[in-house]
């Protein structure tokens, strides 16, 4: 029997994407495109994406695991973790497993891991010659060929063994049960939903692509004083003290819906919202998954993660340093983000509104592209934007 005939057969499938929410959601089209009938679709993912994982219907179990081997995990006294994990995936009789990685990570311990547990078809981008590790290799292009987007990434992994989808929107669901809750907390805060109204996102988990409390505020402000607008504020109960920063600012009302709200909470709030404004961060993967409209404050720490096959606009400020994959600004001055000017975020807010207010959206867009991201400077080219 040939490999992709084993492929094929394979019934039993195993996806690993060790990452947080946005990645986990970016692979959603790929695990589509592995999901059949009679499939059955294992994600292993870290703890921050086992909540998300179990929103999106292709996936029918979670496995929750933090490697070793990944940015997020705290340290470890020893490998019992890790000998756990083998057991329970030798014991889950997997006929196969697809490890999804950034082209900055490596493959390979999680080959090794899905290799111990007697997995017999492993598949993974790999920049190094993995030998026995991987039945299916496939040698990573990035970033000496260029970047692609993330979703096309891993869209681009399972063709490799034959697997495309036409549906390559993100996957998302809340249940309906959240949906009455969302409601019933927009009520009581008396927000009147005939008019328009928009989620403010303001937190970030990494520095670097948080963009500044006096421009939310300002942003919020003029929405509501020129616009018309109602402003949604959430975020975790850790990011409270920020959310009440800009309202205080703004000096005029809004709403606030801060660390009262689970993952499908939000998903739900997102799915009923006309917009989101927000920093590159998860929250804007679940309102491109479940089609809502987004104003993308894009820090350019790198370039391959817009928001894909939903309205939207990216705002930046082009910069030198541009694509730097940090954390934390290595300059200290934050120009990518922070000079993207509150004028130019609430013009795109006001076209998006104006666009999706009025007309229905098509069942499917097409994927984003470069000539969607918008820059208060200069325009990055098609090319550059994914170099």
């Amino acid at each position: 029997m040939t490999l992709q005939e084993q492929w094929d057969n394979a019934k039993n499938i195993l996806c690993v994407r060790l990452d947080a929410i946005g990645d986990v959601l970016m692979t959603t089209p790929a695990i589509r495109a592995l999901k059949r009938n009679d499939r059955s679709i294992t994600l292993l993912t870290s703890h921050a994406g086992a909540e998300v994982a179990s929103l999106v219907p292709e996936i029918d179990r979670v496995i929750a695991y933090d490697p070793p081997w990944m940015k997020a995990t705290a340290p470890r006294l020893n490998s019992q973790p890790e000998l756990e994990r083998v057991e329970l995936l030798r014991s889950s009789n997997f006929d196969a497993a697809v490890i999804f990685t950034v082209f900055s990570q490596n493959p390979l311990p999680s080959a090794f891991l899905c290799y111990l547990a007697n997995i017999p078809l492993r598949l993974a981008h790999c920049h190094e010659n993995p030998y026995q590790l991987l039945t299916n290799w496939v040698l990573d292009p990035e970033p000496s060929c260029g970047i692609r987007h993330e979703v096309r990434r891993q869209l681009d992994l399972v063709a490799s063994i034959g697997y495309e989808v036409e549906d390559q929107r993100l996957s998302l669901k809340a249940p309906d049960s959240h949906f009455q809750k969302v409601r019933s907390l927009l009520t009581a805060l008396e927000l009147d939903r005939s008019q328009p109204w928009v989620v403010i996102h303001p937190g970030a988990t990494a520095a670097s692509r948080r963009y500044s409390p006096e421009g939310f505020a300002e942003v919020a402000r003029r929405l509501v004083m020129d616009a018309d607008c109602q402003i949604v504020f959430t975020g975790t109960a850790a990011e409270g003290e920020l959310v009440e920063r800009i309202r205080s600012a703004m000096g005029v009302d809004s709403y606030p819906l801060v660390g009262c709200l689970g993952l499908a909470d939000l998903a739900a709030l997102l799915a009923s919202a006309p917009l989101l404004i927000a920093n590159n961060t998860g929250p804007v993967h679940m309102a491109a998954a479940v089609g809502t409209p987004v104003v993308d404050l894009y820090a350019l720490t790198n370039p391959q993660h817009t928001p894909w096959e939903v309205p939207h606009r990216v705002l930046f400020h082009d910069v030198p340093c541009k694509f730097c994959y940090k954390s934390i600004c290595p300059e200290g001055h934050h120009h990518c983000l922070q000079q993207v000017t509150p004028d130019a975020i609430v013009e795109a807010a006001r076209e998006l509104l104006n666009e999706t207010l009025t007309e229905t959206l098509p069942t499917s867009l097409p994927s984003p592209t470069p000539l969607l991201l918008h820059s208060p400077s200069p325009t990055l080219s098609a090319k550059e934007i994914w170099r």
